[in-house]
């Protein structure tokens, strides 16, 4: 393996076939969900992947029971107590989109079970994205208390249309990769057993295809995410603005306590 992965811990690396790279989430115990390093790496490993000669396609997925379960506890609590880690969130959140959107390599994610936060950011800016029929799609966003920033501003309406966007994203309802499928939110929906197999299928046609046609195909079409750069900036700053509010608060505290939030109805907005 290169020496630009070695540094990661908690993001593996495996090669699985000719020109393929394999990035698997590896935190089971917690469901793959992101602290404030694993988050960072995320964000990061895009940048040496593009710059990785050896590297032709790329697969997404996540070890065990889930795909990924977001950003855990502790990395929420600090983005809510500590002003400068909330400047440092925003910045990652923002890096972490452009740098998926601007990787030159394709990208193949494979979703099961929950996938939610940081990881489903980058499973739904793959370019090819396959979700087993039992994944657990959900943008928490509002159920947490802040604005849906992250993702989806930038490209849920490009993808099911903005409808069904404002559907998902308000209401913060889970959608399975069956109904994601359906509605576009994904490019593909398999049986779980089938999943792994067909993410290698596919990221090892990519692999094999015209390399400079396949990017250069790429990079045209992430056009259209580039011109909603501005509204995604928008989004994400609003959310961190959520996260220095009562709401983002009681969002957490509601979590914890395993009980439905109890917002206040008054808002000067």
């Amino acid at each position: 393996m290169a020496d630009s992965y070695a540094a990661y811990k908690q993001l593996k690396f495996d090669r699985p076939a000719e020109r393929v790279l394999r990035i698997t989430f590896d935190r089971p115990e917690r469901l793959n969900a992101l602290d404030s390093d694993g988050h960072r790496e995320l964000c990061d490993v895009w940048r040496d992947i593009d710059r990785d000669s050896s590297v032709s396609a790329v697969i997404l997925r996540g070890v065990g029971r889930a795909f990924s379960a977001g950003g855990d506890f502790s990395m929420i609590e600090k983005v809510i107590a500590d002003p400068v880690y909330r400047w440092q969130a925003l910045k990652e959140a923002r890096d972490l989109v452009y740098n998926v959107i601007n990787c030159s390599k394709p990208i193949v994610s494979a979703i099961h079970g929950p996938a939610v936060g940081a990881g489903l950011v980058a499973a739904l800016l793959a370019d090819v994205s396959i979700a087993a029929r039992n994944a657990r799609i959900i943008d928490g966003h509002t159920r947490l208390g802040v604005a849906a920033g992250d993702h989806a501003a930038i490209i849920w309406p490009l993808l099911c249309g903005m409808a069904k966007a404002k559907y998902y994203l308000l209401l913060c309802e889970a959608m399975s990769g069956e109904e994601a499928e359906r509605i576009g939110l994904v490019s593909l929906c398999v049986e779980e057993s089938e999943l792994q197999d067909k993410a290698l299928e596919i990221a090892v046609k990519l692999a094999a295809g015209a390399p400079a046609a396949i990017r250069l195909t790429k990079y045209a079409l992430n056009n259209w995410l580039r011109m909603m750069g501005p509204i995604y900036d928008a989004s994400t700053a609003y959310e961190m603005l959520g996260f220095a509010s009562g709401e983002a608060a009681e969002g957490l505290a509601s979590h914890r306590e395993k009980r439905a939030p109890r917002f206040n109805p008054d808002c000067p907005l």
